[in-house]
C-alpha cells in the first residue's frame, strides 16, 4: 500500500498552475452537473428568493418608510441580491459535507490532483449558480416594479461586487462544511452565521430604524456594506457610493485572503 502512495505524491508534488485550474474546472464541471440531476432541489432554492421579493415587496412594503424616490421596492432589491447569494453559499458548506459522508473526498485525495481544485470547483460552481440566480432576481424584480435608476453598467458593476462577495463566503462556508459530520450538521451550523449578518443589516429596512445599540454593528458589516454598494450602483441615493465599494472590495478580497488558505487546510487535516 505504501509503495502504491509514492508515485501519487510524487505526481501531486509536480502539479503544475494550469494543471490545477484543469482539475477545479473537472469538479466545478461535476458539480453543475449534479444541480441538473436533482431539479427539485434548484427549483425550491429558486423559489425561496421569489417569495423573499413578494413578502417584503407587498405585505411589509407598505409598512416600511424609504427616502428612495423610486420607493420601497428599488430599495428592496439590491438587499435580496446580496440576501441570496449569501443564503445560496451554505450550498458550499452542504456540498462538501454530503461528500465527505460519501466517501467521495478520500477518492478525489487518492488522485494525483490539486488539493485546492476539490474546493475550487465548489466554489466556483456556487459561483455559477448565483449567476442564474442573479438573473432571476432581476427577472422577478422587474416584474414586481424594480427598476435600474443609474446604468446599465452601474447594474452590471453591481451584481459583480455582489457576486465576489459571495465567491468569498463560499470559502467560508467551505470549512463549515469540512468541519460538519454530515450535511445537516453543516447546515443547522451555518444559518446562525447568516441570519444576524442579512437581517441586522440594511438589506430590508433603513439602518436609522433599528435600536440604536444594533446601528452600530448593522451599519459596519460587510454584508450591509456590501448592499449599500450595489444599491448605490443600481438606483443611486446612497451618500459615498465610491466609499462604499472601496470598502466591499476591502471585506471581499480580505475574507478571500484568510478564508481560502483555511478552508484548503482544513481539507487537508479533515480527510
Amino acid at each position: 500500500m505504501r509503495t502504491a502512495a509514492i508515485p501519487v505524491a510524487e505526481r501531486r508534488s509536480r502539479i503544475t498552475p494550469l494543471r490545477a485550474v484543469k482539475d477545479t474546472l473537472v469538479i466545478a464541471e461535476r458539480n453543475l452537473i449534479s444541480y441538473t440531476r436533482i431539479p427539485e432541489a434548484l427549483f425550491f432554492s429558486s423559489v425561496q428568493p421569489i417569495m423573499f421579493v413578494l413578502l417584503f415587496r407587498y405585505v411589509f412594503g407598505g409598512a416600511i418608510r424609504v427616502a428612495d424616490p423610486g420607493g420601497y421596492v428599488n430599495y428592496l432589491i439590491p438587499g435580496i441580491f446580496v440576501q441570496t447569494v449569501a443564503f445560496g453559499a451554505v450550498q458550499t458548506s452542504i456540498g462538501l459535507a454530503e461528500d465527505l459522508q460519501k466517501g467521495l473526498i478520500e477518492r478525489f485525495r487518492s488522485l494525483p490532483m490539486a488539493r485546492s481544485g476539490v474546493l475550487a470547483g465548489r466554489t466556483v460552481a456556487d459561483l455559477c449558480r448565483n449567476v442564474l440566480v442573479a438573473c432571476l432576481i432581476t427577472g422577478v424584480g422587474y416584474a414586481v416594479g424594480f427598476r435600474v435608476e443609474t446604468s446599465v453598467w452601474g447594474y452590471l458593476a453591481a451584481v459583480l461586487l455582489i457576486l465576489m462577495f459571495a465567491y468569498s463566503l463560499s470559502w467560508g462556508f467551505a470549512v463549515i462544511g469540512l468541519s460538519a459530520a454530515n450535511s445537516e450538521t453543516a447546515q443547522v451550523m451555518s444559518f446562525p452565521l447568516l441570519f444576524p449578518l442579512t437581517f441586522a443589516s440594511s438589506a430590508f429596512v433603513p439602518v436609522q430604524y433599528m435600536p440604536g445599540w444594533l446601528q452600530g454593528f448593522a451599519k459596519y458589516q460587510p454584508v450591509s456594506e456590501v448592499i449599500d454598494a450595489a444599491r448605490g450602483l443600481m438606483v443611486g441615493g446612497v451618500a459615498d457610493v465610491a466609499g462604499h465599494v472601496e470598502v466591499s472590495l476591502v471585506w471581499s478580497v480580505g475574507l478571500l485572503i484568510v478564508l481560502a488558505p483555511l478552508a484548503v487546510h482544513k481539507y487537508r487535516t479533515r480527510t
